[in-house]
């Protein structure tokens, strides 16, 4: 699928992952791509197997102009509300941008979705953004696998839950693993499946 070029500048796109989850944060990404050096096969994480998605999160941290991940804890999410906290991480995210030598800020901000965080530069809303434009690809891709390395450290630490398979996602194995034991201190509390049936 061929991707809209930008305008000239340093245009960041920016993504989350995790909104749906009865667990952990939601992780945002935002990446400056180098046009000089441009990464075939991006795509929308979901559409794309875990390892590509990893081989290319790696391609992605090498070639990046600049790049920056950032959260939004469940506990964030119970405060504010998963989009309020999606916005949240997004400006982390973007106030966390990278490159090689220092802190990067862009000129204008492309993001996944209908929903615009407030941030100090231009910033425009796409629908279906990841699959249209490289860098909110990109930035889908980074958060999607850094939420599930999360994920991964979380069932370390609880693993009756099984977030090594389903990501904090409500399958019929999370809930049952709810009922069994109850709401971690990682569940979003004000999801309804976790209100209805963990306990704190």
């Amino acid at each position: 699928m061929p991707f809209l070029l930008p305008a000239e500048g340093l245009v960041c796109g920016v993504d989350e992952a995790g909104r749906g989850p009865l667990a952990g944060p939601v992780v945002a990404a935002a990446v400056i791509l180098d046009p000089g050096r441009p990464i075939a096969g991006l795509n929308d994480s979901k559409k794309l197997s875990a390892r590509k998605r990893e081989a290319l999160a790696e391609q992605i941290r090498g070639t990046a102009l600049a790049w920056g991940v950032a959260e939004a804890t469940a506990v964030e999410i119970d405060q504010i509300n998963i989009l309020q906290a999606s916005l949240l991480a997004m400006q982390r995210a973007v106030a966390a941008l990278a490159g090689a030598q220092d802190r990067v800020s862009p000129s204008r901000v492309l993001v996944d979705g209908t929903h615009c965080p407030s941030l100090s530069c231009p910033v425009e809303a796409i629908v279906g953004g990841d699959g249209k434009v490289a860098s909110i690809a990109a930035a889908s891709i980074l958060a999607k696998t850094f939420r599930d390395a999360g994920m991964l450290v979380l069932h370390a630490s609880h693993p009756q839950y099984g977030f090594d398979r389903h990501k904090g996602y409500p399958t019929a194995m999370h809930l049952q693993a709810l009922r069994e034991y109850g709401a971690s201190v990682q569940h979003r509390r004000s999801y309804a499946p976790v209100a209805r049936l963990g306990q704190p």
